[in-house]
């Protein structure tokens, strides 16, 4: 199989051209003395006696196709904010996604939970352009950057006053992310080069993970049973999409989820 990181990342760096020079980084600084107060999204994932979750606004992905056809961004997030999640995770990739920069600004105006902005960010323009829209936490994936840039990209957003959620799949690029000392590490059960998930890669880096540093289980969660399994192994929080996206009631599955 073709490797999709690989295509997904040769495109977006052609869309973050374009976008410099649609919009200059100087009307984003213009933007950003606008933009809401950061809410604390690292705080909303303590863990807790439930399982927190992180649940995720997503139309469509590479791997699934259109996964809802009645699809209102802001409905979906309220939906999700009344029935027990702890935070939101909005797709704002357009090509591949289906999604859209604009429902992260709306979601964040209709909702009080903090705000992922989930995308492949490789550069600080879209960092800047994620606070100037209202996230309160950006997506890193350990296996699109170097160290140099996975560095600079956590910094800067630490500087905004946004967390990161830095997510890996391949263990070998453990080391490099807990060097950050990062409050939060994703790790992502969906091989992004094969689409292939497996829940059991949450259970067997758990132990390789610090305490201090919450981490939050990634794709492949369909079930009571396996939020119960991921929390049995101390896992504190799961990023829920597809599960969610594809169920005729948004609320009762996450409420399925979390036992309540």
């Amino acid at each position: 199989m073709a490797d999709v990181l690989e295509k997904i990342v040769a495109h977006k760096r052609q869309e973050i051209e374009l976008a410099r020079r649609e919009r200059p980084v100087e009307r984003l600084l213009e933007e950003l003395q606008h933009a809401p107060a950061v809410r604390d999204f690292a705080a909303a994932l303590q863990p807790a006696p439930l399982m927190r979750v992180i649940a995720e606004v997503k139309r469509a992905s590479p791997s699934a196709g259109l996964i809802r056809k009645d699809f209102d961004p802001v409905e979906i997030a309220r939906a999700y904010a009344d029935n027990g999640a702890a935070c939101i995770s909005v797709l704002t990739d357009v090509h591949f996604f289906q999604g859209h920069l604009d429902y992260l600004r709306a979601i964040r105006a209709a909702v009080s939970l903090p705000i992922l902005r989930k995308d492949f960010m490789l550069d600080r323009y879209q960092v800047l352009e994620a606070r100037a829209a209202g996230a309160d936490c950006i997506l890193l994936i350990a296996e699109c950057l170097t160290d140099c840039a996975m560095r600079d990209l956590y910094f800067y957003a630490s500087e905004l006053g946004m967390e990161s959620l830095i997510e890996i799949h391949d263990p070998e690029n453990l080391d490099r992310v807990l060097k950050l000392e990062p409050r939060l590490l994703g790790v992502n059960n969906r091989n992004l080069k094969t689409f292939v998930t497996d829940l059991g890669h949450s259970l067997e880096m758990r132990s390789r993970v610090p305490q201090n540093c919450i981490l939050v289980s990634e794709s492949g969660i369909h079930t009571r049973a396996d939020a119960e399994r991921l929390q049995a192994a101390g896992i504190p929080a799961m990023l829920v999409g597809e599960t969610l996206m594809r169920s005729p009631d948004i609320g009762a599955k996450l409420r399925e989820l979390l036992g309540t």
